[in-house]
């Protein structure tokens, strides 16, 4: 396993377990069909959360926020609504990014954006 998966992986994890103490279940992880690939599906309350995470080291140039460029939308959107046709819910989508910051391996900081894009 890579570096870039292995720091990937201890940003998702840290944000699946954080979700889990904020109350939201966790329906899917790393959900990937043609168009592309969501980290983590999880419901809370009325919305299905469509999150994506981006982990970078302490040290990075730019915030993982820009990483979610108009093309990364436009895929995760895609693949929501693939995701949506396949697993009907009733519940309102809403797309979440989750900022994991590391150091030495573990988290430093975590900015969780609620509605970071979408209409």
């Amino acid at each position: 396993m890579n570096v870039k998966r292995m720091k990937g992986d201890i940003g998702e994890e840290y944000t699946r377990k954080r979700l889990v103490r904020k109350f939201y279940k966790i329906l899917d992880t790393n959900y990937s069909c043609r168009f592309g690939e969501i980290d983590i599906i999880a419901r809370r309350g009325e919305y299905i959360c469509f999150v994506e995470v981006k982990t970078r080291s302490a040290n990075a140039v730019e915030r993982p926020v820009t990483a979610v460029d108009g093309n990364k939308q436009r895929r995760i959107l895609t693949t929501a609504q693939h995701y949506l046709m396949a697993h009907p819910s009733g519940l309102q989508p809403r797309f979440d990014i989750a900022e994991v910051i590391t150091e030495s391996g573990r988290v430093i900081e975590f900015n969780y954006i609620e509605n970071a894009f979408g209409e």
